[in-house]
């Protein structure tokens, strides 16, 4: 027997193991501390399922594991799951990092319901050379949300972007793409309507890009995006871009994230597209 790898998710190892049965390789199911551990019986195989594993971990939610679930899947399938905890679930799928920027986010935009213009100008991107010392307002504008909807679609996005991304990269990557991707989104942004803006969707776009990018390019990193999103992120963006929404976007913060995160997962990745 040799094990192959452990899952968290018990939906997940399933979806898998039902694949396998369709190419008629068996594999065996344990439950071993909270986690569910998948072994092969024929070693003689294991290059394949190998390959097979890997192609299943960059697109879990490709449709033809769903379609193998249904052919091959059982009622008794044995599946045991963890008692929900919502909390405990965001904390599993994101690092330090992400969990910090929710809450500053959080925090910030309940300030600024009693302290509305003091956060603002405390917080915004730099107004005029005044204020260009103040380092941290080239990033800290990110921080600002001036709805519930905002901030909601902001912090969803980079809670399913950035965490991912943290977890497989490390803190220090997605750092610097914030930090990156926050400074040049801000001051695209600023040259076309002045620094009443805010938000985190600049970097968020920074995440799409480089997430979809390193996946089209070199998917065994882990870090991908599905092309339906991303074809969603551009629709979105043109909708902004022609005032369809009849609600004020800083369209130049999103176009310049977007092309920081494809800069950067192009930098990443062109020794290993090159090998």
């Amino acid at each position: 027997m040799l094990r192959l790898i452990a899952f968290s998710n018990p939906r997940m190892a399933q979806a898998f193991v039902d694949y396998m049965a369709t190419l008629h390789i068996d594999i065996e199911v344990r439950h071993q501390n909270n986690q569910v551990e998948l072994w092969l019986a024929d070693t003689s195989s294991e290059q394949m399922v190998r390959h097979e594993l890997q192609q299943f971990i960059d697109n879990p939610s490709d449709p033809r594991y769903l379609a193998a679930s249904w052919e091959s899947g059982s009622s008794n399938a044995n599946i045991v799951y963890r008692k929900s905890d919502t909390l405990a679930n965001l904390r599993s799928q994101a690092g330090p990092l992400t969990l910090s920027v929710i809450v500053i986010c959080v925090v910030v935009y309940g300030l600024m319901q009693v302290f509305d213009n003091t956060m603002f100008n405390l917080l915004a991107y730099p107004s005029d050379s005044s204020q260009y010392i103040q380092i941290w307002r080239w990033v800290s504008h990110a921080f600002l949300h001036f709805s519930l909807m905002h901030i909601l679609f902001n912090l969803v996005w980079w809670w399913y972007l950035g965490g991912p991304l943290e977890r497989r990269l490390g803190t220090g990557k997605l750092l610097e793409i914030t930090v990156l991707s926050a400074i040049l989104s801000g001051y695209g942004q600023a040259i076309f309507s002045g620094s009443s803006f805010g938000g985190l969707s600049g970097v968020v776009y920074a995440l799409m890009g480089y997430s979809w990018l390193s996946g089209e390019r070199t998917p065994e990193r882990g870090i991908y995006m599905q092309r339906s999103l991303m074809i969603f992120a551009l629709v979105w963006l043109a909708v902004g871009y022609f005032d369809m929404l009849g609600v004020s976007v800083a369209n130049a913060a999103h176009i310049g994230g977007l092309v920081v995160g494809l800069a950067l997962a192009w930098w990443d990745t062109r020794s290993s597209k090159r090998n």
